[in-house]
């Protein structure tokens, strides 16, 4: 049975939780063998068969060279599981295969990405952890979480997320969508942006939509919240309602917005593991119309 704060969207480990069990570097054990969540760039070293990939299960199966070695990340189905970074141009063994692995992954199924997510946010933790930013020391870990301590200065850093909100602007039937220039072509989303200081999260909805669009909100009401592992953000989901002016574009930031509504979508929504596409899905105006749409 779902839990009331689980959220399950990919990237989320309510995703994993029947078969996931967090684990510190620590709690390795290294003789056991285990899975493996391999990434190469943006892709994730699997093995196929006849089903499909498959994460790779036993001795580490690509010798290398890691641009982050290897880390035991918790337990999978009851197995060790290991995450590790190769450099870009190490080769993949036959019958392994690089895998994409970005949230617009037409292959792996949510689990999947979900535990690649998982890897790619610890490896990037462990690759900027490796210097104490402070006096330049070598930090170590500390046992029982993934926090580093410099023996050096004696200071602790851990794992940082960065906040950053997301919202469905609506009016009446209609519901606001943007474009960013990097996007697929035809591609329509939701205005978003990262928290700063000394601002709640309700005042960055505020501003984010201000300053990109020139429109004013009220009822800024939170809903609930994505794991963004690209690299290490944590997205807040909001709703709000339209409440004046008229639509300017930060041409810096976005390349295109306008007013949508279910009989009139644009070609491309956002890809179905982003909590934008939840929001849409479950909240815009007339959403039950277009639910099963990719």
């Amino acid at each position: 049975m779902p839990q009331p704060h689980e959220v399950h969207i990919p990237y989320n480990q309510a995703i994993i939780r029947h078969d996931f069990r967090p684990g510190t570097p620590d709690r390795d054990r290294a003789e056991t063998p285990g899975f493996w969540l391999i990434l190469r760039e943006g892709g994730l070293v699997m093995r196929q068969n006849g089903h499909g990939p498959v994460l790779p299960r036993g001795p580490v199966p690509v010798p290398g060279p890691f641009a982050v070695p290897p880390v035991y990340v918790g337990e999978w189905q009851g197995s060790p599981l290991r995450a590790a970074r190769l450099i870009p141009e190490a080769s993949i063994p036959a019958p392994l295969a690089l895998i994409p692995a970005g949230y617009r992954s037409p292959i792996l199924d949510d689990r999947m990405l979900t535990l690649a997510g998982l890897a790619r946010q610890v490896l990037h933790w462990r690759d900027r952890s490796r210097i104490c930013p402070a006096c330049g020391g070598l930090p170590r870990e500390i046992p029982g979480n993934w926090g580093m301590r410099c023996p050096a200065c004696n200071r602790e850093y851990y794992p940082r997320l960065h906040p950053a909100v997301i919202v469905l602007i609506t009016r009446g039937e209609e519901f606001l969508l943007v474009r960013k220039p990097e996007w697929p072509a035809g591609q329509f989303g939701l205005v978003a942006g990262y928290l700063e200081f000394a601002e709640s999260l309700e005042e960055c909805v505020a501003r984010e939509v201000k300053e990109e669009t020139n429109l004013a909100l009220t009822d800024i009401r939170y809903l609930e919240s994505q794991n963004w592992p690209f690299p290490s953000q944590i997205m807040a989901g909001f709703t709000a309602r339209y409440a004046g002016g008229d639509l300017v574009l930060d041409r810096t930031e976005l390349e295109d917005a306008a007013w949508f509504s279910a009989d009139r979508l644009p070609p491309l929504l956002p890809p179905r593991s982003s909590i934008a596409r939840r929001l849409l899905d479950r909240y815009a105006p007339g959403c039950e119309t277009w639910r099963g749409r990719p």
